[in-house]
């Protein structure tokens, strides 16, 4: 096995302390190379992930994300599931004050999929 598949076997996501606590100030990542696999045919959708947060205590370590975000490219889910996975992992690990998860996927068989989850979104279902 080579050190890129054995980094990305073993991915788990790490955070730093946030250098500024008391300032609301917004990050911004894009993963434009993001895969997985297709439920029923077992074909890969490629997609950009973007992901969107105002930190609390914690940021995100870069790495550990690239390496968690490559680890979908053998799992069979859909659209749907792996945005709000990445979404869910990503609320539980940084409990920010804000965050955001776009999985704005490739046009496979003519369709063109966008899954936004976000803090908003999630508030406004809490309150229907």
């Amino acid at each position: 096995m080579k050190y890129g598949e054995k980094a990305i076997k073993e991915a788990k996501l790490e955070v730093w302390e946030n250098p500024s606590p008391d300032k609301n100030y917004l990050v911004e990542i894009s993963f434009p190379e993001f895969t997985c696999l297709c439920p029923r045919s077992g074909y890969p959708d490629f997609a950009e992930i973007k992901i969107r947060y105002i930190p609390d205590k914690y940021i995100v370590e870069l790495r550990s994300l690239k390496h968690y975000l490559n680890s979908y490219r053998d799992k069979y889910m859909t659209h749907e599931e792996a945005t709000n996975r990445i979404y869910d992992d990503l609320k539980k690990l940084l409990n920010p004050r804000y965050l955001e998860v776009i999985g704005d996927f490739n046009i496979r068989g003519g369709i063109k999929t966008v899954v936004k989850v976000s803090s908003e979104t999630e508030a406004t279902e809490t309150h229907k």
